[in-house]
């Protein structure tokens, strides 16, 4: 079985548009990892190749985050089908596609989307209450985040419709019993939104697990601050910090063994 990760450069067989997109891509899978959002080889994040409707990039089944770089990435179409892939055994996982290509085709504002299985997210996407709006983090999701109930691992091609029903408009939601989803029209902000997502749910388990009362802030302050927290009401996600976290990521490679992901 062919599963070298010595994956050759595709840098000059696709657009210039395309090959930001996988350096980007490849960065915010090795953030992922950075910030501990990851469960061994599973989950997916998905970005749309600039200047088209249906083609899309997702990871290698089999590798780490922390391997994954701009070459290894494989180019599918909301469907799953393989458009271009490096010469190896690995291949994709079909669930990848089941949630992703569904909020792709449904929604083409979103250009990127991230689906996590961490511990934290895994916790309240038990809780009945769902997410709390106990903390600033939290609050801006406060009515702009979608449930969506679990029906077992995400195989089945009927369940997209009501996946995309479940999230609507919103660039957050959580799958019961399973996990964390965001999305956005860049993968900038997609991040941006799953890294807001994962402390909210890191502090309501920290919090609840100190047994003590908790306080919620009232609902006039919950609808006013939900709404300046959107996307764009101040100023882009994603945008001010990707620099420094590309910075991260460099200073990090030099000691970590792993090709660059921008290779």
């Amino acid at each position: 079985m062919n599963y070298s990760t010595d994956f050759k450069s595709v840098r000059d067989t696709v657009s210039p548009e395309e090959w930001q997109a996988r350096v980007d891509l490849a960065a915010c899978y090795r953030l992922m990892d950075c910030f501990e959002m990851t469960d061994l080889i599973y989950n997916h994040i998905t970005a749309r190749i600039p200047g088209t409707q249906d083609h899309l990039l997702i990871n290698l089944y089999g590798l780490l985050y922390k391997e994954i770089t701009a070459s290894s990435l494989v180019k599918i179409d909301v469907e799953g089908n393989i458009l271009a892939k490096p010469d190896t055994d690995y291949s994709i996982n079909k669930s990848g596609y089941v949630i992703h290509g569904a909020i792709h085709k449904a929604r083409p504002d979103v250009g990127c989307i991230i689906h996590t299985h961490t511990r934290a997210g895994m916790a309240v996407a038990a809780m009945k209450c769902g997410l709390l709006p106990m903390s600033q983090t939290s609050v801006r999701f406060e009515g702009h985040i979608g449930y969506h109930d679990y029906e077992g691992p995400a195989v089945d091609l009927a369940e997209r419709e009501r996946l995309v029903a479940d999230l609507g408009p919103h660039d957050a939601m959580v799958l019961r019993n399973h996990g964390l989803l965001t999305c956005g029209p860049t993968i900038q902000q997609a991040f941006n939104t799953m890294y807001q997502l994962e402390m909210s749910c890191r502090g309501q388990v920290d919090a609840m697990a100190a047994r003590t009362e908790l306080t919620m802030p009232g609902e006039n302050v919950l609808a006013h601050t939900a709404h300046l927290y959107q996307p764009g009401t101040r100023r882009p996600y994603g945008v001010l910090e990707w620099p420094a976290m590309l910075r991260l990521l460099e200073a990090e490679g030099k000691s970590s063994g792993y090709p660059a992901y921008y290779n």
